[in-house]
């Protein structure tokens, strides 16, 4: 018996298989029934500047889920990884376990020691991007230099220039993803007669490796997170240390530490043996008990960022306890680095070795406020000059969370104008008058405590629901509501009153200030942010559409596979029937 479709058609080699709209119904107004399939995929391109994490995810994220997408990613360094490419100095190592800082698709089960080490990071991060193929959407040593959001075509025109040419050009996207990550604008410490100095200068974020500081005498500048795993990272090499702190600072207990006494060799040796990545590698449940149990733990101490909270209130005698076990050869120590404020007001770490390495005696802490720095070394408050052959300034970054580049939304405004006073975001991914603009790791998107990769991949999973709507819907600009952004301000300056952050400490959490509004966190844990992303909430948008026809996505009355003769009715198999239990009360 032959098909209908078969005796209805006349001439199977003549009738187009995808007919004209027009043709279909030409007595219809072109702006109710769009000339599209109801499930047709818009042809959409999206640019993502920086190829770091984000910008490696969402280049494997995209082309999976999104049909008819083109993607191009740019990135001003010679190589992909972000910060994993340019932090290069000497101890520079994830702070948290490594096992946690992976992509959850992609567990590697080799890293070599429980904070994987910068070069260990950048290797997994570029067998993530070869495996997946992204390099042939990467384009290396591109430097975004502006993006301007064209209201006549709804899309983001982008001017960039060459590195190896020197030359620019322009490109342009329906939509634009900023990956270039809150922490990547490093910049000098504003210290006097700086530039004198004739010795060695160095920045943690642009450390040089071909200087051999074996045998020196070298001051470090700053007790964050990078002066606290260079200390230890050079100390073995250097005849001596000055170590300049600024500030007094909590360095946490080791997270998951019957998990490291069980693997890593010895109490306080964080490498993993042969053995274990051998078991590791033979015995998949056995990396996911590890695997799970590092997650959990890290997942856990939510509680410790909530003033009054038990567990807040026991992290104060915790972090002694192990400050007073790792300072035990020098116990006078303590007195000198306990902190007033509580644990987590500033970012925490338990950086390995470094309390260890204060008690040395090569190592001198100086708490004299820094005066100026001369041709020979830095004076200080107390009248002291220290003669040093190299100066590590370990201290930090542009933390405004301006982007470095000029970003035009509507009307020509700039980003750096509308955050002017502070950033405003609606969820940590996008603000008003920015069409069609998401951010990873932007303003309020950092966390204090939790799994920041999780963070990282919801944020993308939510881009990719944002482009598909984009995409189904017929939409050509989608952007935050005025009124959605300015709530969500209120909600994180309401929340973070009742946590530890807003202590007084100074804390790039709040641009560097020690009392500014807390700009950098999500208000609220990481299992808290997948939550929000898991789904959109469409109302706290608002959109334009395609042909300014917001009845456009309801298409021609067609389907895809209708008009390419590739119907199915595997709707009625018993794996995409949902079969109502029998007892259903």
């Amino acid at each position: 018996m032959k098909r209908l479709s078969r005796v209805f058609s006349s001439s199977p080699k003549t009738v187009s298989a995808r007919p004209e709209p027009a043709a279909i119904a030409p007595e219809r107004p072109k702006q109710v029934v769009e000339g599209r399939s109801i499930d047709e995929g818009r042809p959409l391109r999206v640019v993502v500047i920086g190829a770091g994490i984000s910008g490696i995810l969402s280049c494997i994220r995209f082309r999976q889920r999104i049909p008819n997408i083109e993607i191009c990613v740019y990135d001003k360094n010679p190589d992909i990884g972000g910060t994993w490419f340019e932090n290069r100095y000497p101890g520079c190592a994830c702070d948290i376990p490594a096992h946690t800082y992976q992509a959850t698709f992609e567990p590697n089960k080799e890293w070599s020691t429980f904070y994987a080490s910068a070069p260990e990071i950048h290797k997994y991060w570029k067998h993530v991007a070869e495996k997946y193929g992204c390099m042939k959407y990467i384009k290396l040593k591109q430097q975004v230099n502006s993006a301007t959001w064209d209201e006549k075509s709804s899309k983001w025109k982008l001017e960039i220039k060459d590195l190896d040419s020197g030359s620019s050009y322009t490109d342009e996207g329906n939509i634009v993803i900023q990956g270039t990550g809150s922490l990547n604008n490093w910049k000098w410490p504003d210290i006097p007669g700086l530039n004198d100095f004739k010795g060695k200068l160095l920045h943690s974020a642009r450390w040089d490796e071909e200087y051999d500081y074996s045998n020196q005498r070298v001051a470090v500048i700053g007790n964050g997170s990078s002066g606290i795993q260079i200390v230890p990272g050079i100390l073995p090499k250097v005849t001596h240390i000055d170590h300049y702190m600024r500030s007094r600072t909590w360095v946490s207990p080791t997270f998951a530490r019957e998990h490291i006494e069980k693997h890593g060799n010895g109490k306080d040796n964080f490498t993993f043996s042969a053995e274990d990545i051998e078991e590791f590698k033979n015995n998949h449940e056995a990396y996911q008990k590890f695997r799970k149990g590092v997650e959990l733990e890290l997942q856990s101490i939510h509680g410790a960022t909530l003033n009054g909270h038990p567990m807040q209130l026991g992290a104060h005698d915790a972090f002694v306890e192990n400050m007073k076990r790792r300072l035990a050869n020098k116990p006078e120590l303590i007195e000198d680095l306990i902190p007033a404020f509580p644990p987590a007001c500033r970012r925490l770490t338990p950086g390995p070795g470094y309390l260890e390495a204060l008690t040395d005696e090569k190592v001198d802490i100086i708490k004299s406020d820094i005066i100026k720095i001369d041709e020979k070394g830095i004076v200080t408050a107390d009248g002291q000059h220290r003669a040093v052959d190299a100066i590590v300034c370990a201290t930090g970054f542009d933390t405004t969370c301006t982007p470095r580049f000029a970003i035009r939304g509507r009307d020509g405004v700039l980003l750096s104008e509308r955050w002017k006073e502070t950033p405003e975001t609606y969820i940590a991914v996008a603000t008003d008058g920015f069409p069609n603009y998401f951010i990873s790791l932007g303003p309020n998107a950092a966390l204090g405590e939790g799994n920041l990769l999780l963070l990282i991949e919801k944020e993308l999973d939510y881009f990719t629901m944002c482009v598909e709507k984009m995409q189904r819907d017929n939409i050509r600009a989608m952007a935050p509501r005025k009124e959605a952004v300015l709530k969500f301000r209120r909600y994180c300056d309401e929340y973070f009153k009742g946590t530890v952050f807003g202590g007084k400490c100074r804390s790039w959490y709040k641009g560097g200030t020690e009392d500014g509004r807390i700009v950098a966190l999500w208000p609220g844990s990481s299992l808290h942010a997948q939550k929000v992303f898991a789904q959109p909430r469409w109302e706290d948008y608002e959109y334009e559409y395609v042909n300014d026809n917001p009845f456009g996505w309801i298409g021609d009355g067609w389907t895809e596979n209708e008009k390419n003769d590739k119907i199915h009715v595997n709707y009625l198999d018993d794996n995409q029937v949902d079969f109502p239990p029998a007892n259903l009360k």
